[in-house]
């Protein structure tokens, strides 16, 4: 499905953060995790965070969204399944954490290229996946 213009870039950065949330959450409560526990809950505590980021910038550039088209961008190179976390073990959480953190950084890398030419919603875009970026590192560190 083609990403078209701003409302929908966001509206896909929410839906990003809402389903890795909800992984993170799950995977926090199973005992493959537990050695991974607090950060899951901490990603989850900061996917809450970045989600009120999408909103707030959606909200004050509300004005903007309809003046910029965006062509050739489509959310299915960003769409990804995970198996149900409460019945993987400690490495294929890990392994699909990785994976969740890789597509967030190339989504919001991606979109905010396409959306350059509203400068507020590209710096948001850009925050974004520097965060993703940060914690991917913290993931990698642990499955390394």
């Amino acid at each position: 499905m083609p990403l078209t213009n701003f409302g929908s870039i966001l509206n896909f950065a929410e839906k990003v953060e809402q389903e890795d949330m909800e992984f993170y959450h799950k995977a926090s409560s199973t005992a493959a995790a537990e050695p991974y526990r607090l950060l899951f809950e901490m990603f989850v505590r900061e996917g809450k965070k970045h989600i009120s980021l999408v909103q707030r910038t959606r909200r004050e550039n509300v004005t903007e969204m309809i003046l910029e088209p965006i062509r050739d961008f489509v959310r299915d190179g960003y769409q990804l399944t995970v198996d149900d976390a409460g019945a993987m073990d400690s490495k294929a959480i890990l392994t699909a954490a990785v994976a969740l953190e890789r597509r967030a950084i190339a989504y919001y890398s991606d979109a905010a290229e396409k959306i350059r030419a509203l400068p507020e919603v590209s710096r948001a875009l850009k925050t974004l996946a520097k965060k993703r970026s940060q914690r991917l590192g913290q993931v990698e560190r642990l499955s390394a």
